[in-house]
């Protein structure tokens, strides 16, 4: 009796240390003070009665195709930033051109949005429509889709505020491209470009933390290879970019992340640090003295990057939405307007809604 309690003794110890060090380095609980206010007609619970099975529908269509393929994670986050960036949250880069001209889709920062990225939003609403028909907005299963998929990919899980109504017009060309930031951007136009969405300094960094995942093209980089290095760049790390690049005009490309390409984590920053950052507008976060100090702090501290980039693009989910009856509508299908409704339909809405407003 007395070995077996001598040798129950330790393996107890054991046991409570393992146990012990597991439970130190659990994730906190995801808090909601940090979350930025919610914009008008917007709600945590905007479908729970309407559609309640939303949010699981968008979750096992990304979880069927991320699983194929992680790397379309990307390629939805970004969809979601183009989207909003131009015209707001409106699912206006969802629809074709039609007769008044071409879409945002051909606007040139658009080209490179992935094909598939489309499909998987149209698929969502699909599914969504089978169960919940005429309800749910594609500005809000594009921004679902996007949470989703930074979890799948590893990235921090938010909450999503829903409520959007799908814009009834797409911008043009000149106005995505005005609105979108370009690659080779410097700190003075990426700030000023976020400014005008109310986004501040450190929603650009940690939103600029997307790109640890996803890839880019020569185009996008070629300016720091051509005709001269630049100096900025880290040396082997330039020397990659060459093998890839081989010349100005090669169409080919890399990985935004080095370290980790199709996990989203912090290491982005850590290639910022080292000088191993492929845009322009990567490296120039280190040219602003706030910016750098950002950079430092979500390189050395991943948790800080995800509690940073959950209010960042929070935030940036709700700029220039659409809410209420008077604003928008609910597409049947995200690739195009409904067909017009008639006169005597339409009043009747205007008349239920102006009912609604004086409640």
């Amino acid at each position: 009796m007395r070995k077996f309690v001598i040798s129950f003794v330790p393996v107890l110890y054991i046991w409570f240390l393992s146990l012990t060090v597991t439970m130190s380095t659990v994730s906190p609980a995801i808090s909601h003070d940090d979350e930025p206010p919610l914009v008008k007609g917007l709600s945590w619970s905007f479908y729970r009665k309407s559609c309640p099975d939303l949010k699981s529908i968008v979750k096992k269509r990304i979880d069927f195709f991320l699983s194929k393929d992680i790397t379309q994670a990307a390629g939805i986050l970004r969809l979601h930033f183009h989207d909003c960036f131009v015209q707001g949250c409106d699912a206006s880069i969802l629809l074709d051109g039609s007769a008044s001209g071409p879409s945002e889709q051909s606007a040139p920062p658009n080209l490179s949005l992935r094909a598939q990225a489309f499909k998987i939003i149209n698929d969502i609403k699909e599914n969504v429509e089978a169960i919940c028909p005429n309800t749910v907005s594609c500005a809000d299963i594009t921004t679902l889709a996007a949470r989703e998929s930074v979890k799948k990919a590893g990235g921090p899980s938010y909450r999503v505020p829903l409520g959007r109504r799908d814009g009834l017009s797409f911008a043009f060309k000149n106005v995505t491209v005005a609105n979108l930031p370009a690659p080779t951007s410097n700190i003075t136009t990426l700030i000023n470009a976020f400014r005008e969405k109310s986004l501040d300094k450190t929603d650009l960094v940690a939103l600029s933390g997307g790109h640890t995942i996803g890839i880019g093209h020569c185009s996008s980089f070629s300016n720091r290879l051509y005709p001269t290095q630049d100096m900025s760049v880290e040396e082997s790390f330039a020397q990659r970019l060459y093998k890839i690049c081989p010349t100005n005009t090669t169409n080919s490309t890399t990985v935004l992340d080095i370290r980790s390409p199709n996990v989203f984590d912090n290491k982005y920053f850590v290639d910022l640090v080292e000088r191993q950052a492929l845009f322009t507008s990567d490296h120039s976060l280190l040219s602003n003295s706030k910016t750098k100090k950002i950079v430092h702090s979500f390189a050395n501290n991943q948790t800080l990057f995800f509690q940073k980039f959950r209010r960042a693009i929070i935030k940036m989910g709700q700029v220039g939405v659409l809410t209420g009856k008077l604003q928008g509508e609910i597409r049947s299908n995200c690739s195009a307007l409904n067909a017009p409704t008639s006169y005597a339909s339409t009043l009747s809405t205007l008349v239920d809604d102006a009912q609604i407003l004086e409640l």
